[in-house]
């Protein structure tokens, strides 16, 4: 008795329906976010190297009355180029500890901060956002990103919390950089004026740059 003939199989379909089939990368696994967390990373780590002493900054002989609004004006601008990774330090602290004592707050503002990172900035451009079983295209999950941000910043109590935190953390900065004589100060001229604590930003922006021009 013949056997039965043998029905050809296409390998090259097979191929394509295994790679169809495989999952997509989740976000968090994709090179931009593990490029922009090592870009964050080093940054940090150099800014936090040009730290003044905090002896320094809180020195109590260096503190004095300035005699007129130049002279305040002045020594504000020397103080904020030489401490400015201390003054960032103090206000990124004065966030955390507001943001702390308002759990809502901070999981309203995290919630924000995850969803750009995942349904925009860091999600793979092959990789649909799909909600319901809809499929939103990038300008839609933009507009709608854009239009959650500015609830969240001016209708909750998230951006007041934010702006009062940092009205307020500017304000003691002013005030110890008029009172504090920099006379004794070793400023560095040659020190580029974007350098720094908040220099990240610039290596998170050309980190994350790359994800955004694959949108456009």
């Amino acid at each position: 008795m013949a056997s039965p003939p043998t029905l050809p199989i296409s390998t090259s379909q097979t191929a394509t329906g295994g790679a169809a089939a495989a999952p997509s990368q989740a976000p968090i696994a994709t090179p931009a976010f593990r490029a922009f967390l090592s870009r964050l990373s080093s940054s940090v780590r150099h800014g936090f190297s040009q730290r003044r002493p905090w002896s320094e900054l809180l020195d109590r002989g260096s503190i004095s009355r300035p005699e007129s609004l130049s002279e305040a004006y002045s020594r504000i601008r020397k103080n904020l180029s030489y401490f400015r990774v201390n003054y960032a330090t103090l206000i990124a602290l004065a966030l955390a500890l507001s943001l702390l004592s308002h759990p809502f707050s901070l999981l309203v503002l995290l919630s924000l901060l995850a969803a750009w990172a995942f349904l925009y900035l860091f999600r793979p451009s092959d990789q649909p956002l799909v909600i319901l079983g809809r499929t939103f295209s990038d300008t839609e999950t933009l507009a709608g990103l854009v239009l959650l941000t500015v609830i969240v910043v001016f209708v909750s109590s998230v951006g007041s919390l934010l702006i009062s935190t940092l009205m307020v953390g500017f304000a003691i900065v002013c005030a110890h950089g008029a009172f504090r004589v920099p006379e004794d100060l070793f400023l560095d001229d040659q020190e580029p004026a974007n350098a720094g604590f908040l220099s990240f930003l610039g290596g998170a922006a050309s980190a994350a740059a790359p994800s955004l021009a694959a949108r456009v």
